[in-house]
Parts: C-alpha cells; structure tokens; sequence
C-alpha cells in the first residue's frame, strides 16, 4: 500500500470537493451548499487558539451550516477543546485501501459498466438512496478521472457509484444498490468493476470511506482485503 493518511485526506478533497474552501484565521471552512459533512466541514490548518473556535462558528452560521469540525489525527487537542464546549462525535469514518491489483476480477462486460455522464436511471437509483442533487452537483466538480459505474443484474440496472481518481488512488464514493438486489453480491462486483476501470487508468490503490457503524459495508470491504489506512470523526454541536 502507498497511500499515506495525509495523502488520504487530500485523495477525499480532490475526488469529492466542496464547492468552496475558504481560510479564516486557522480554519478551512468548507461550503458544501447541502452535500453532507465531508464537504461541509471545517478543519484546522495550523496553530490555534480556543478563542479562535468563534471564527469558525461565525463563518458555519454564515453559511447556513452546522456548526461542524472534522477531527483528524493530529487533532487530539482540538478534539479535547470542542468537547468542553459541549460538540458531540458524530460518525467516525475509518479510510480503507487495498492496491487495485489484488482487486480486479474478470466480469461479464455488463456487470459493472463505466460511463460518464451518469445515465438517468444511475441518478434515480442515487436519488432512491438519498443522494440528490447536491451531492451530484459534487461529482460534476471533480476534476481527476472519474467515472459512474453502472451495475447490472439479471438484465437489470440495480446498482451505480461514483469513481474518481487523484495522485495515483482511486476512491470510490455513494456506492447505492438497490433494496431488491441486496446480499446477492452486487457490491462485491461493484468494487471489482472500481478497481479494473482504476487499472485501465494507472491508479495503484483503491479507497474507500465507511462509517465505523456500517456493519454490513465494513464486512464487505473486510472480505475484499480492504485495511485501514486512516481514520476521523466530527464533532457537531446541536441546539
């Protein structure tokens, strides 16, 4: 595996990007314009001060977002600070890597197929999954190589995820299957279908961001031969 952490966080930024970043005092601010927590965080970028946690605060409530830090692993401090104030963890994330090598697999050519734009039927199975508008907005700005995959079963489209590639690592993002064709293996093949399109573009690894909850996900990605490369959570503070 190459990817170091650092790299990671950098791998996210680039393949599913905020529509803005902005510095303020220490602070990355992110506008995710309704895209979730990954692009809708902010992070710090060099020395801090408590006192300096009101600016990032002040710029959230701007923005119309949650008041929202993404805590990496050098942020032991931070984390310390935001939860005397009262911010919760809310979903740890755990960064998982396997080189696209140990991956690829020969698939019928229809089982997982690549294009770009995304068809319609790939944004209905997004939009059934709960991934709108929003977040497609932010595949559009990824800049790398990307690709929709489309997966397919029993003549039917019944899967699709968004693939995108920056400094040698493909990471894979909204994986969706629909309900109907669950614990039939379509994930599996979904990743199989990343990790060959991910070779035909020269990326060594293949990543992936999970929710330390997502049982049934991490059992997947476990089974493929996936290992952590990383980790974060966020820390919110509700009310």
């Amino acid at each position: 595996m190459t990817v170091t952490n650092t790299g990671l966080f950098d791998i996210c930024e680039a393949t599913w990007p905020a529509a803005s970043i902005t510095r303020i005092g220490p602070w990355l601010v992110r506008d995710g314009q309704g895209a979730g927590k990954r692009v809708s965080s902010v992070t710090a970028e060099g020395d801090w001060r408590p006192e300096d946690i009101a600016q990032a605060e002040q710029a959230c409530r701007d923005m119309g977002q949650d008041l929202l830090f993404q805590i990496r692993p050098e942020d032991a401090a931070l984390d310390t600070v935001l939860a005397e104030m009262g911010y919760e963890i809310i979903d740890p994330v755990d960064f998982l890597v396997a080189p696209v090598e140990t991956l690829t697999a020969d698939l019928h050519r229809l089982a997982a197929i690549p294009c770009w734009p995304p068809l319609a039927v790939q944004t209905e199975i997004w939009a059934e999954g709960g991934i709108g508008p929003a977040r497609m907005a932010v595949m559009d700005r990824a800049a790398g190589p990307k690709t929709a995959l489309l997966g397919r079963h029993n003549d039917h489209p019944v899967a699709t995820a968004f693939v995108a590639i920056h400094n040698g690592t493909a990471m894979l993002h909204a994986l969706e299957v629909l309900p109907e064709a669950r614990r039939m293996g379509i994930g599996r093949t979904m990743m199989r279908g990343a990790a060959n399109w991910a070779a035909r573009h020269n990326a060594r690894d293949l990543a992936v961001l999970v929710v330390k909850a997502n049982k049934a996900a991490q059992t997947l990605y476990a089974g493929l031969g996936m290992t952590s490369a990383g980790a974060y959570h966020y820390r919110i503070k509700k009310g």
